[in-house]
C-alpha cells in the first residue's frame, strides 16, 4: 500500500481564530493522510536577494559553500513539494491579494530547473501529477471576482509548476454573511473526493 503524504501551508497571521486553518483542518481530516508534513508561515522566510539569485543562477555544481547556504532553505521548501502527493495551502486573502509571507514561500519554491523547467514552447512545470487544495477566507472580497488577486494567482503559480488540479475552499465576505460563507465553505469541503 503506498502511502499519501500531505505538504500544509498555513499563511494567516492568526494561529488561533483562522477560519482558513480550521478550513485546512477539514480538509486534511477528510484526507486522511499517512504523513503531513507542515510550514506555518508566521515563522517568516526570508525575502530573496542578489545573493540568492546569483546562488540561483549558479549551475549546482559551481556554487561555493556560501552559495549552497544561501539556497538551503529553498532547498528544503522544494524538497518538502517534492515529496507531497496533495498540497493544501491555507491562506486569508489580505488587501485583495496573498500575505506577503505566501508570495516569499512562492519566491523561494518557484526555481527553474527543480520545479520548472523553459522549454522550447515555454516553461513546463516539473510537479506533474500533484493534487493542491486552496482553503480560503477573506472578509469582504469574493474569491474569483474581479478584485480577488488571490486564488487565481494561487492556481496560476501552481500551474506554473505542474500542479493542475487545483480545488478551492472558500469561506469568503466574512464579514458580509460570515453563517452563509461557512455553510458554503463547509459544503465544499464534504464534496471533495477522499
Amino acid at each position: 500500500m503506498s502511502t499519501h503524504t500531505i505538504l500544509r501551508i498555513d499563511a494567516s497571521a492568526r494561529k488561533n481564530g483562522s477560519i482558513s486553518r480550521d478550513l485546512a483542518d477539514q480538509v486534511i481530516a477528510r484526507l486522511a493522510p499517512q504523513t503531513t508534513l507542515t510550514r506555518d508561515l508566521t515563522k517568516a522566510l526570508p525575502q530573496i536577494d542578489e545573493a540568492w539569485i546569483g546562488a540561483n543562477f549558479t549551475p549546482a555544481e559551481a556554487r561555493t559553500e556560501d552559495q549552497q547556504a544561501t539556497l538551503a532553505l529553498s532547498d528544503s521548501l522544494v524538497a518538502e513539494l517534492q515529496a507531497a502527493d496533495t498540497i493544501v495551502i491555507s491562506t486569508p486573502i489580505y488587501n485583495f491579494g496573498v500575505p506577503s509571507a505566501l508570495k516569499a514561500w512562492i519566491d523561494l519554491v518557484a526555481r527553474a530547473g527543480l520545479t520548472f523547467r523553459y522549454t522550447d514552447t515555454g516553461p513546463k512545470g516539473l510537479l506533474e501529477g500533484k493534487r493542491a487544495i486552496i482553503t480560503v477566507a477573506s472578509g469582504g472580497t469574493e474569491v474569483n471576482s474581479p478584485i480577488d488577486f488571490a486564488t487565481g494567482y494561487l492556481q496560476h503559480v501552481l500551474g506554473f509548476i505542474g500542479i493542475h488540479d487545483v480545488e478551492v475552499v472558500a469561506a469568503d465576505r466574512m464579514a458580509v454573511d460570515p453563517d452563509s460563507a461557512l455553510a458554503d465553505a463547509k459544503q465544499a469541503v464534504e464534496q471533495i473526493a477522499a
